[in-house]
């Protein structure tokens, strides 16, 4: 269900939104929507990058081929092979 939400705009900003919706042929609340949506994608995108960047300042060695780690694992397991 969607609520209502009032937001008070100066009339430049208010002109722009105007300007946008008429490029776009939408109504203000649907370009407010989509704004928001944008915005929150970028949030998200951004949130991604800093988790990867954070994985590679870690330092981690790339994980084994999983055929190898398979074949190792198995190795490992098996009657005497830990040692």
């Amino acid at each position: 269900m969607a609520s209502r939400l009032d937001v008070r705009l100066d009339p430049t900003r208010r002109q722009r939104l105007e300007e946008m919706a008429r490029e776009r042929g939408l109504a203000i609340s649907d370009v407010i929507r989509s704004l928001i949506d944008d915005s929150y994608a970028s949030i998200l995108l951004e949130r991604r990058r800093q988790a990867v960047e954070q994985l590679i300042n870690l330092g981690v060695e790339e994980p084994p081929d999983p055929e190898a780690l398979s074949r190792e694992l198995e190795a490992a397991h098996e009657p005497g092979g830990l040692h």
